[in-house]
């Protein structure tokens, strides 16, 4: 049975999730932005951090799902984890897309800036209202968001606790970066530097009595 705080949790992210569509109704007038937002256990320990759905994720209204959802099922095995023990979201809600010239089909693109700075709000909010003792990020977008550093780059910090402070409040809590996994597919050197992290992770969550 769900804990009266947990229930708590979760009526706050459905309204902040009603809220939001009437925010990006509001901001993109001329096209629905179908959002994707995030699930799991609003009392997780741990929330892990994209960067935006994708084709899969929007079909199927969930983050992670389709080939990141197999990425994601790779991670959590190494870290012996199930599923619904975490919070799993984006930093961006809605799928960025481009057209292809060639075929006039939709395929993903990274986010921009204002994209990002939409959903920005709305990702400190989540994180306000589930309280993580830590947070996982999945490449360079969501890193920078949680830094609030476009500076930051994943090449240099990645698999390292950073002490980060979220929202207006400045609450503080622990960020352990890792690289996307989707990486991995356009560069496949990176396959062992990102499992490595993940056993890093695995430690470190050994350490502080979350695993």
């Amino acid at each position: 049975m769900p804990s009266n705080k947990s229930k708590q949790k979760d009526k706050q992210l459905q309204k902040l999730k009603q809220e939001s569509i009437s925010f990006f109704r509001e901001i993109y007038k001329d096209e629905e932005k179908i959002l994707v937002f995030g699930e799991g256990n609003p009392d997780a320990p741990l929330v892990l951090v994209g960067e935006a759905p994708g084709q899969q994720e929007v079909v199927q209204q969930r983050p992670f799902v389709g080939q990141a959802g197999q990425n994601l099922n790779e991670f959590l095995n190494i870290l012996g984890i199930k599923r619904e023990d975490i919070y799993i979201t984006n930093a961006v809600k809605f799928r960025p897309t481009k057209v292809d010239p060639a075929s006039g089909r939709l395929s993903n693109r990274p986010p921009n800036k204002e994209e990002i700075e939409l959903c920005r709000g709305l990702l400190y909010k989540e994180l306000l209202i589930i309280r993580p003792v830590l947070v996982v990020s999945l490449g360079n977008i969501p890193l920078r968001v949680l830094t609030d550093d476009n500076k930051v780059s994943i090449g240099k910090v990645h698999g390292t606790p950073i002490d980060i402070a979220v929202g207006e409040g400045g609450i503080r809590m622990t960020l352990f970066p890792l690289y996307h996994p989707a990486s991995i597919i356009y560069r496949p050197q990176l396959k062992e530097v990102y499992l490595e992290d993940v056993r890093k992770l695995r430690r470190y969550l050994e350490e502080k009595g979350m695993l």
